[in-house]
C-alpha cells in the first residue's frame, strides 16, 4: 500500500491528557511554518470527535488517556478516517504498547524524550511518506527481527522485513536523521 503523502500545511490534532504538555507542544509546533494545529483533545473520545470534525492529516496521540485509551482511539479513528496518519507520542517504551499501536493503525511510535528538532525531522519524514520511529523503538524492533530464529522473534520475521528495511532500522538505531539515512543509503 502506497503511503499517504501529506500536503502543506500539515493539519495536526494533538491528543494528550496533560494540558501543560499538550499546550507546550502546540506552541512548539505552531512556531514551525507548514504546521497548523487544528485542535487539541484530552481523552480518546474527544479525540475521535475532534478528528471527525477537523479531518486532520496527522494526529499525535498519547496512549494513557481517560475514557478511551489512545490505542482504542487510534483503532476507531483509523476505521472512520483511514487517510489520517496517527503517530503515538508517549512515555511508554513497552513492546506490547508498540505492537498494539501498530496493529491498531498507528503509522509511527515516538517517545516523549525526543529533542524538538527530532520531532520536526520525524514530521517532515511523515510528510514524505516515511514511518516515524524513535531510535530506541527502532533498536528494539531491529533486535527482535535480527535475532536468530526462536530467540524472542516471530517465525515469520524474515518475511516481514526486507534487507533494506533492516538497513534503515540499523541507521535509526544510531540516531541518524531521515536525511542522514537517505544520504547513507
Amino acid at each position: 500500500m502506497e503511503p499517504v503523502r501529506i500536503p502543506l500545511p500539515m493539519r495536526v490534532l494533538l491528543v494528550d491528557d496533560h494540558t501543560l504538555f499538550r499546550r507546550a507542544l502546540a506552541s512548539l509546533l505552531s512556531s514551525r511554518p507548514g504546521i497548523d494545529i487544528v485542535a487539541e483533545a484530552g481523552d480518546g473520545l474527544e479525540a475521535l470527535a475532534k478528528a471527525r470534525q477537523t479531518r486532520p492529516h496527522v494526529i499525535l496521540m498519547d496512549i494513557g488517556l481517560p475514557h478511551c485509551s489512545g490505542l482504542e482511539a487510534t483503532r476507531r479513528i483509523k476505521a472512520e478516517l483511514p487517510d489520517t496518519q496517527i503517530v503515538i507520542l508517549t512515555m511508554s517504551a513497552d513492546d506490547g504498547d508498540l505492537v498494539a499501536a501498530l496493529q491498531n493503525g498507528a503509522i509511527g511510535y515516538l517517545l516523549k524524550n525526543l529533542e524538538p528538532y527530532q520531532l520536526f525531522d520525524m514530521l517532515e519524514g511523515l510528510r514524505r511518506g516515511e514511518a516515524p520511529l524513535s531510535g530506541a523503538v527502532a533498536a528494539r524492533l531491529l533486535a527482535r527481527f535480527a535475532a536468530p530464529a526462536g530467540v524472542d522473534r516471530p517465525a515469520e520475521a524474515d518475511e516481514q522485513l526486507t534487507p533494506r528495511e533492516i538497513e534503515v532500522l540499523q541507521q535509526l538505531v544510531t540516531g541518524a536523521s531521515n536525511q542522514q539515512i537517505a544520504d547513507a543509503l
